[in-house]
């Protein structure tokens, strides 16, 4: 005989960490980081045709520290990348980072010096958007793959500022997408 058959019909069993994770998944407050044309599909993802307002995102924030996610969105410059790192430390935690295009997570068809390979090599990248530019549809659908995967499932306290540093520390340490072998290199 379990606890569960002792319960009455439409208790709900769970956990403190499950509860704040689940009323944490709808609430991204999206920091802009419009860097070149993708910040143009960004912004259409806000507008009435594919309405962010449905998850509550309608609400771009220009302060870093209102913001949980990053989207960057266009290629880095050597002189912005120092710029993007001081307001990814601006957020608080919990907090996210989307590159969206391909300029933004490899840096795209500027291959030269004044262009940074990927936004990985400034802030740790969560989730990658791929297209030259990609649609908002997409990053609709990298916003849905990112609340499943990492905000519902995150822990809260002080598990959760263990977590975070050992994120940190191992997305910055791991190779850079340039670095990385593939099937196109």
């Amino acid at each position: 005989m379990g606890l569960e058959e002792k319960i009455p019909q439409g208790v709900v069993l769970t956990t403190v960490e499950g509860v704040f994770g689940w009323m944490r998944q709808a609430s991204f407050w999206p920091a802009t980081f419009g860097l070149a044309c993708c910040a143009i599909e960004m912004m259409t993802y806000g507008a009435p045709r594919f309405d962010a307002g449905r998850w509550g995102q309608e609400v771009f924030r220009a302060s870093p520290r209102q913001a949980d996610l990053m989207i960057i969105s266009g290629r880095v410059s050597q002189k912005m990348a120092p710029v993007l790192r001081q307001v990814y430390d601006q957020m608080h935690n919990p907090k996210w980072v989307l590159a969206m295009g391909v300029c933004a997570s490899s840096g795209g068809m500027f291959n030269n010096y004044s262009i940074v390979q990927g936004a990985d090599h400034i802030v740790p990248v969560d989730m990658y958007v791929p297209g030259c530019p990609p649609r908002p549809d997409m990053l609709i659908d990298a916003m849905e793959k990112l609340r499943k995967q990492i905000v519902a499932k995150m822990p809260i306290g002080a598990n959760a500022i263990a977590a975070n540093e050992a994120a940190e520390a191992a997305a910055l340490i791991a190779p850079s997408t340039r670095e990385m072998k593939g099937l196109m290199r």
